[in-house]
């Protein structure tokens, strides 16, 4: 990452402590108006990176009392760590330096916007003399332009903001943040480094309260018609199934969704990318539909429905199995947040997602068909895993034992790769999924699905820990996505969280291995254990254990959620380098042949 000049001080990085050059709180500035417009969306927590050009602007987050400051390590993963917080809260920010760091966490920043996440990406600027002038400024590549962080950035964010002029600062802050939280996306902030202590007559000491417009009411007849024609199309379905995507979160659309299932009588599944967006403890709840690595029995009851409605999803390669689905669109209802197009048309605009649903409930009958075949060809597991005395520990035992840790206090966070399989046949106990008294309906089970970035999970644990401190997160991380950020177990220490990390050291990348092997899919091993041990170095608290069978595993587990219940828990689990899924095994070889298709003829 960008090398910087570091601010000396002695703040907690998780604290909100005065800085060391006092500000006066009532100061009507910049600086303070950013700091309480974050505090009014949500934002509780900032990760920020320091550098010279942001410096000031950090003082007066830390002069902010219901504002922390989280320092990261590295600009990566405090993106991921506001990817991470907003996955809990709703909405999270990060603060890095020009251009070093702007440039290093646009990664993460794009993982945000692929994942429909409001994360507010705070840049300090250069100083507002220096735009239009013809200087050469640290940070850049040499040349008198400025331009090439925005022009990065503006590919991976929905709103920029180049704040070097008090004048417009207070309208380009706020339309940033409000539209991040309008369009759920990523925005860029940049803030000229000698602008946050001025005050200006557009700030007040206390800023105006911050409300989104309300949305305009849709066209009642444009969403009359959307359900009339759903609802006959629905209607004269046999079989027809129910199953959610990622896009429910965007929409806050998880309650109508379940309105509709209990109407509806419809067997219901979800996307794997949209797991934990509803209830799995629902009766009418048959699994995750992921094509040829769905549930047992839900991919056939989903590919046999003579009618589907797909709610809020999203279609890619990989949630698709390289393009192998058996879904016919004549017999689709695609719902998206704005938009529902019936089969092959019509296809209706401006219908709202939440609207939509709870209308159609009162429209269909109740039909249980699906639901009821689901049930004829259920065969429950029955022939529990057997293993020998200190038999070497499998990957199938170790994810039968965290199924047992889940509750309603738990939350899980599954790296890119085998953990996406074995954490998507976790089974979310009741209220580990939803909270419907929650304002905001909060999912408990987080991975990245559309952008895949290996080490994503580090700083997202980190984030998601910080915003969900009532919840004991349990993250499962291969070693070779540890490796890409493993430097971030450091402030999750600092911060006092009681995460559990299991980490799962198999010698390599093997979601690559499966989809293509190769030398360059074998890492270095670490003694990962020790590694954290010296990052830990006395100072909070932390305990760390390295298992190689099930008895070590259950006496890991029983220390971790006993003893050091109130400690951060990390634990290396030793397996063989071929132990993996049986669904990466077939999704790998689908994947793997859909990049393989050779070129159209020319």
């Amino acid at each position: 990452m960008g090398s910087h000049i570091e601010l000396g001080t002695s703040l907690h990085p998780c604290s909100n402590s005065s800085p060391l050059h006092p500000i006066a709180s009532n100061s009507a500035t910049l600086g303070r108006h950013l700091a309480r417009r974050l505090v009014q969306v949500g934002v509780k927590d900032v990760f920020s990176v320091p550098g010279d050009f942001n410096l000031c602007l950090l003082d007066h987050l830390i002069a902010e009392p219901e504002l922390s400051l989280v320092g990261c390590c590295n600009e990566l993963n405090a993106g991921y760590a506001a990817d991470g917080y907003a996955r809990a809260k709703g909405v999270g920010a990060c603060v890095v330096t020009f251009t070093v760091g702007g440039l290093s966490v646009i990664n993460a920043i794009a993982g945000a916007y692929s994942e429909d996440l409001p994360v507010i990406c705070i840049v300090g600027g250069p100083n507002s003399n220096d735009y239009g002038t013809n200087r050469i400024l640290h940070h850049t590549i040499g040349l008198p332009d400025f331009s090439q962080e925005l022009r990065c950035l503006q590919t991976v964010t929905c709103f920029q903001a180049v704040v070097n002029n008090l004048d417009d600062a207070h309208e380009l802050i706020d339309t940033a943040i409000s539209t991040a939280l309008k369009e759920s996306k990523a925005v860029y902030i940049s803030i000229s480094c000698n602008l946050p202590a001025v005050p200006h007559p557009t700030f007040t000491e206390e800023p105006v309260p911050f409300y989104l417009a309300p949305r305009l009411d849709q066209q009642s007849n444009g969403l009359e018609a959307a359900v009339e024609a759903t609802a006959e199309f629905l209607n004269k379905a046999v079989k027809p199934v129910i199953v959610g995507g990622p896009r429910l979160r965007v929409c806050k659309a998880q309650q109508a969704f379940v309105e509709l299932a209990d109407a509806s009588g419809y067997a219901i599944s979800v996307m794997p990318s949209g797991k934990g967006l509803i209830p799995e403890h629902h009766r009418h709840f048959i699994g995750t539909y992921w094509g040829a690595v769905s549930s047992s029995f839900c991919g056939e009851i989903v590919e046999s429905a003579d009618a589907y409605v797909f709610v809020g999803p999203m279609f890619n390669d990989y949630s698709s199995v390289g393009y192998s689905l058996l879904i016919k669109k004549e017999n689709a209802v695609i719902v998206q947040p704005n938009r529902v197009t019936v089969g092959n048309g019509p296809s209706f605009g401006c219908v709202y997602m939440a609207d939509f649903l709870t209308a159609l409930a009162s429209k269909l009958k109740k039909n249980t068909t699906a639901m009821e075949n689901y049930q004829r060809i259920f065969v429950p597991h029955g022939i529990p895993l057997k293993r020998e005395i200190n038999e070497p520990l499998r990957v199938n035992i170790l994810f039968k034992h965290i199924q047992e840790m889940l509750s309603g206090d738990t939350a899980v966070i599954a790296e890119t790769g085998d953990s996406w399989f074995n954490c998507q046949k976790l089974h979310l106990p009741e209220n580990c999924g939803l909270n419907f008294n929650l304002s905001m309906i909060l999912p408990r089970y987080e991975f990245q699905m559309q952008y895949g970035s290996i080490g994503w999970s580090v700083g997202a644990t980190l984030g998601y820990s910080q915003a969900a401190k009532h919840k004991r997160v349990i993250a499962c991380i291969g070693d070779g996505s540890f490796q890409v950020t493993a430097q971030d177990v450091s402030t999750m220490i600092r911060c006092g969280q009681k995460t559990i990390i299991f980490l799962i050291n198999n010698g390599g990348y093997t979601i690559e291995v499966e989809i293509h092997d190769g030398p360059y899919n074998v890492i270095k091993n670490w003694s990962y254990t020790k590694f954290v041990d010296a990052i830990h170095n006395g100072e909070g608290k932390c305990w760390t254990t390295k298992v190689t069978t099930e008895e070590e595993l259950i006496e890991a587990i029983s220390k971790a959620t006993g003893e050091e219940k109130d400690s951060f828990c990390f634990i290396e689990v030793l397996v063989h380098k071929d132990d993996t899924s049986k669904e990466l095994l077939e999704w790998g070889s689908r994947v793997s042949a859909a990049n393989s298709r050779p070129p159209n003829p020319q």
